[in-house]
């Protein structure tokens, strides 16, 4: 009806997949790319015969080699019992999802420009996980294999309604209001099961096992609720005002701090609209600024939604109920609230030809939501606080250029860059002013990613032992000096100063030239350091801990009494501190990627036309074609720390494909 619109969009899928979870697991004896990397080379993947063909088992299943011993006498020291090519052959690991989406609204149009609206969402997702361990090899055979299911329901209400108002008077003065009221929920509910000892080796059903019984259920919810206003407007599409206000309410806070107050100002200028700017190369030429307050109520843990409170497990003891401590709650958490300023530049010229954007950003965060670690003698290991106060500050810049725009040809290109600055501005008072966690020195004035390590000293040329620098005190505890130890629980620890990148962004080009299409990006990172853990691992001193692990090709560089001058130490099993945290694992994080390569052809409109086609293009895409980094194997994009050998890198994919439109 003229005053009354009543619509819907509802969306069902299912879907089925085989999804190996310890595939993602860091320093899994599952995880296949962790073994590919780690296992030194002489250990073979199958049991061969003496002819050396691969032997098929009583069952008709391929041999791999274990490293226990128990088909060939051949132990492996390194990740006994574990084969996880065998693993993802033999084992079983199946998801089974169905997701609903369902959005309703209905909008009442009271006077010209005056309407009232409700929308309601609901998203459920059901997933139901399997898995066998298989009985034949590794780990769980001596148990006789062994079958888990788990299920899992999310099911989110989210409530929305709204009055709005706009209109447009005296001819040059749009207004745009809006007040409402926000509601979201959701709750996961789940159940597992699991059990050992498999009748069937391939079926995944909990009742086709018969020892060690194991259940567990859970539920969590989660709420919030907001009243909310926003007020929009502009004079003759130069001059635009925008403010905005909200009251928002979490149940991950207790009720006396459960609400937050939210808030947004802005202010635009589009200059090219005036008169006295009457410029015909100008397209586009605004300036803008805004600031205001964001609430974040997100600790990190999707499970643990009621933060406020001290939550238990419930156990037997003697035929009684013991309970345990499960999670350290805290009354006095409250909402962590970033504080936005940005000012920039949108503009483009010479009939778009050349356009852009110039932003800078700072964005201070207080009250800042973080588990704090505490001694384990208290009965818990951390605990939620808000923690202190952060910025960070930097620009953004993206320009787009068009070199060549005939009627057949177009050459495009684009570049962005990010400049990005971390300090930290206040810590809690209880930490006076700095706090050591870890492998980290967290300080007022340093940056949130300020390594806190020992550093290298190199190689003692007469033993070939790594030494680190180390600190000379005098009585007062003042230093008054440098030395060397080849003790690394001896050495001192440094700062290493901020390791975030400087700069990062991409550029690329594309290319149309009568009917050709050519399009190249890339993506780049400068200025930054990371740790790189997997070379590290792969230098140690041969170790008992370490025995049966790969070497990395450097290790050949080792110290020996004929090769004393080299900055790789000597290869000694009683080294046990070897490859231990250094700045000595500390690397440039600089990487070039070329990320996406498309080539594509389109037939020219006058043939697509008889074949009564609108377009027709035939392609072909590479994605993740080449890295660039500062070690072959590196791969910085996996975080700005560190990296990992269990995490792989995105994998190279090369498709192609046509598109037909009507």
């Amino acid at each position: 009806k003229k005053w009354l619109k009543i619509g819907t969009n509802m969306s069902y899928a299912n879907y089925s997949q085989r999804y190996p979870g310890e595939q993602t697991s860091a320093n899994s004896s599952g995880n296949l790319f962790f073994l590919s990397t780690y296992m030194a080379p002489i250990y073979p993947l199958y049991i061969r015969d003496a002819a050396g063909n691969i032997m098929k088992d009583a069952n008709g299943y391929t041999m791999y080699d274990y490293g226990d011993g128990k088909v060939n006498g051949a132990i492996r020291p390194f990740m006994s019992q574990s084969n996880p090519a065998s693993a993802i052959a033999l084992d079983q690991s199946k998801y089974n999802v169905d997701l609903f989406s369902g959005k309703w609204y209905a909008t009442v149009e009271f006077y010209k420009g005056l309407k009232a609206t409700a929308n309601i969402g609901l998203n459920m997702v059901n997933t139901r996980y399997a898995y066998t361990q298989n009985p034949y090899y590794g780990q769980f055979a001596a148990m006789g294999g062994a079958a888990g299911v788990s299920t899992e329901r999310f099911l989110s209400l989210n409530q929305q309604y709204l009055l709005t108002y706009a209109n447009k008077f005296a001819g040059a003065h749009n207004v745009d209001l809006l007040v409402g009221y926000e509601a979201y929920r959701y709750k996961i509910q789940s159940l597992s099961g699991y059990k050992q000892k498999l009748y069937t080796p391939d079926i995944a059903e909990v009742n086709n096992a018969i020892l060690q019984p194991s259940t567990s259920s859970a539920t969590g919810s989660y709420a919030t609720m907001g009243i909310l206003a926003q007020a929009k407007y502009d004079y003759d599409s130069r001059y635009f005002v925008s403010a905005s206000y909200r009251h928002d309410a979490s149940s991950v806070f207790a009720p006396e701090h459960r609400w937050g107050d939210f808030w947004s100002v802005g202010l635009a200028w589009d200059i090219n609209n005036e008169n006295f700017l009457d410029v015909e190369e100008i397209n586009l030429l605004k300036l803008k600024v805004s600031y205001g307050a964001q609430g974040n109520d997100n600790l990190g843990n999707p499970r643990i939604l009621y933060a406020y409170t001290d939550q238990y497990t419930v156990a037997e003891n003697n035929g009684n109920f013991a309970t345990t401590l499960a999670y350290k709650g805290n009354r006095d958490l409250t909402w962590e609230t970033s504080y936005n300023f940005n000012a920039g530049i949108d503009f483009s010229f010479f009939d778009d030809r050349l356009s852009g954007t110039i932003e800078g950003f700072r964005r201070r965060t207080k009250d800042m939501l973080y588990y704090k670690p505490v001694p384990s003698s208290l009965g818990y290991s951390s605990l939620p606080v808000n923690v202190g106060s952060l910025s960070n500050a930097g620009m953004d810049v993206e320009l787009h250029g068009e070199v060549i725009k005939t009627k057949e040809v177009s050459w495009k290109i684009y570049a962005n860059l990010t400049y990005f600055q971390n300090r930290i501005l206040k810590l809690d008072e209880e930490l006076g002013g700095e706090w050591v966690s870890g492998s980290y020195k967290y300080k007022e004035g340093g940056s949130l990613y300020n390594l806190y390590i020992r550093k290298y000293a190199g190689v003692d040329p007469m033993t070939g032992a790594a030494l680190y620098y180390k600190d000379v005190t005098n009585a007062n505890g003042e230093v008054i000096g440098q030395t060397t130890t080849d003790v690394w629980a001896d050495a001192t620890q440094y700062e290493t100063g901020d390791i975030l990148p400087k700069v990062y962004g991409g550029f690329g080009t594309s290319l149309d030239v009568y009917g050709v299409d050519l399009s190249i990006a890339f993506a780049y990172q400068v200025g930054g350091r990371i740790i790189d853990n997997t070379y590290a691992d792969l230098m140690h001193s041969g170790n008992a801990s370490n025995a049966g692990r790969n070497w990395h090709i450097d290790s050949l560089d080792a110290w020996t009494p004929e090769n004393t001058n080299t900055n790789v130490p000597r290869l000694n099993s009683n080294d046990q501190y070897t490859a231990y945290m250094s700045d000595r694992w500390l690397v440039s994080s600089n990487y070039l990627s070329l990320q996406n390569v498309t080539l594509g052809y389109s037939l020219p409109s006058k043939w697509v036309k008889k074949m009564k086609m609108e377009k027709f293009r035939i392609y072909a895409v590479a994605d993740n074609v080449a890295l660039v980094s500062a070690r072959k194997g590196l791969d910085p994009r996996q975080g700005y720390a560190s990296s990992e050998a269990a995490y792989y890198a995105p994998i190279r994919s090369i498709s192609g494909g046509l598109s037909i439109t009507f």
